[in-house]
């Protein structure tokens, strides 16, 4: 058996096969679980499981981004009953997730089309009147992608908890402090 610095081959062999295997345990661990992420005295980013999956309200477009808005069944059940609406509320349990990328046009579409890019932010907003009485039963949380680490972080605009986005949405408290109309399909 062959041996460098006092080392066995074998040993050396297994060092090597080892040590990839650490990395990539480590990053497993340090990885962020984001379900335990939660905006001071406001909403849990576990509140909201499978909002990936939810049916799509709307789709706009700012200066610098392309949001989606989706919402769980109460909520598109409110919709399609014709909320927002002057005068009518939505019930409690109503979800929205707005998900926000930069973007960048697609270089292979046979026409101009800007399509989703990075991930940017994450916002969660619900109703439950008995949790979040002080602002109608809205509550709201925002969190910032970074992808150098694949992490969130609450947002600037939610660092004071479930509040932050009420005097926004004031504005349209006539609709029940809901802006995004159901499109006609």
């Amino acid at each position: 058996m062959s041996s460098i610095n006092g080392l066995k081959t074998e040993s050396i062999r297994a060092i090597v096969i080892a040590a990839p295997l650490v990395v990539v345990a480590s990053l497993a661990i340090a990885a962020q679980d984001w379900s335990t992420l939660k905006i001071p005295d406001g909403l849990s980013f576990s509140d909201f499981t499978g909002y990936e999956n939810w049916q799509d309200v709307a789709v706009s477009q700012t200066e610098t981004s392309i949001k989606v808005i989706v919402a769980n069944p109460v909520m598109m059940e409110a919709f399609r009953s014709g909320l927002p609406a002057s005068g009518k509320v939505f019930p409690d349990g109503s979800k929205i997730a707005k998900i926000e990328w930069g973007f960048k046009k697609n270089t292979v579409a046979p026409y101009f089309v800007n399509v989703p890019d990075e991930l940017k932010t994450l916002a969660f907003i619900e109703k439950d009147t008995k949790r979040f009485p002080n602002t109608h039963g809205w509550a709201y949380a925002q969190w910032e992608y970074d992808p150098a680490t694949d992490t969130l972080k609450t947002s600037k605009l939610s660092p004071s908890g479930a509040e932050c986005g009420f005097q926004c949405y004031s504005k349209v408290s006539a609709q029940d402090y809901i802006y995004t109309a159901y499109p006609k399909r």
